[in-house]
């Protein structure tokens, strides 16, 4: 067996979408902070992002981490996120799926009933709560970096020439959050291509309309989410599709979206600090949210989110790269 490469990793899936985590063969990435160990990723190391992500490792709807060490004394590892569409800021999925990876390998002392995680990410420092019985782990809290309302009842025109009314909230990675009746289609699977071009059309428009940037970080950019909400979604049970660049929806309720998303129904007047918000998936698997307190980013008012989940390890492997293999970055059909 011939190979020039050995990826180490640990798969897994949160509430349906796969985390990836690569637990050795990376080594340290440069940076003082994991925000810039993740522009150094951008620049240098992209190509092992879609070695992993992209066929024929991974596939059009991919997702991972790569475990680092942290560059700050208060955070037990450091953590960057990728996927198909690129290196993000956070992940709450992702979020869960490494804790539970990290509990059930013993790669942190596990404590029952709790086990506290803390990692060290690009967007900011981001705390775990792993409920563990019997060494197992039944559910992780994550409690993500402070989230706000950018914009609400944005106007924004799509390239069809038609108007849709959204609005912008920051969870981690910025969402636009728009009603699907705005596109005059139902909530239904078997209409998901329409669906998934409706939340890319959205996309183009916000993005062209003027990319949103981070208040603090000018390196968190762009809006690569779009949270289309089902019919009957109300601060206490909201359902959607999320439709995420370059074409693929999230498995997953998305934890950063759920974040967000409370952020936006925070700022609307509907959702109040310290109640339990139910975020469901398209697939129909949930997340619960909750907003433990108030903050402040940038200048704007923001909240602190908690997001609850759970993750199950569906593997472990090697990653192997043979010589003469015709797609040494794998590739994206």
């Amino acid at each position: 067996m011939r190979t020039t490469r050995v990826l180490h990793a640990v798969d897994s899936h949160t509430e349906g979408m796969a985390t990836r985590v690569i637990t050795g063969g990376v080594g340290t990435v440069p940076g003082a902070t994991m925000a810039e160990r993740r522009s150094h990723f951008m620049l240098h190391l992209d190509e092992l992002r879609t070695f992993l992500m992209y066929e024929p490792r991974g596939h059009a709807a991919m997702s991972g981490a790569i475990l680092q060490p942290p560059t700050r004394p208060d955070a037990d590892y450091g953590v960057l996120f990728i996927e198909v569409s690129g290196c993000l800021p956070m992940c709450g999925h992702g979020t869960i799926g490494v804790a539970t990876v990290l509990v059930e390998t013993g790669m942190v002392p596990v404590v029952e009933p709790v086990t506290t995680i803390r990692l060290d990410t690009p967007a900011g420092l981001v705390t775990a709560e792993v409920a563990v019985e019997n060494g197992a782990a039944t559910a992780v809290t994550l409690r993500n970096v402070p989230s706000f309302s950018v914009a609400l009842d944005r106007k924004a025109v799509l390239p069809d020439g038609r108007t849709v009314t959204y609005d912008l909230a920051y969870g981690g990675n910025f969402y636009a959050i728009v009603p699907l009746a705005e596109f005059d289609l139902p909530f239904d699977r078997t209409h998901k291509d329409e669906i998934l071009a409706a939340g890319l059309s959205l996309m183009t428009a916000v993005n062209d309309g003027g990319a949103p940037v981070h208040p603090e970080d000018p390196a968190i950019t762009g809006c690569h989410h779009v949270q289309l909400l089902a019919p009957g979604s109300t601060a206490e049970r909201s359902r959607h599709a999320m439709a995420i660049h370059p074409g693929w929806f999230d498995r997953s309720p998305c934890g950063t979206g759920t974040s967000a998303r409370m952020a936006q129904l925070h700022a609307r007047g509907e959702l109040p600090l310290h109640q339990d918000f139910v975020n469901e998936s398209f697939i129909g698997t949930a997340f619960t949210g909750r907003l433990t307190g108030a903050a402040e980013v940038g200048g704007r008012p923001a909240v602190l989110p908690t997001v609850t989940g759970r993750a199950w390890i569906t593997g472990t492997a090697q990653y192997l790269l043979d010589p003469t293999d015709p797609f040494p970055a794998g590739f994206l059909l």
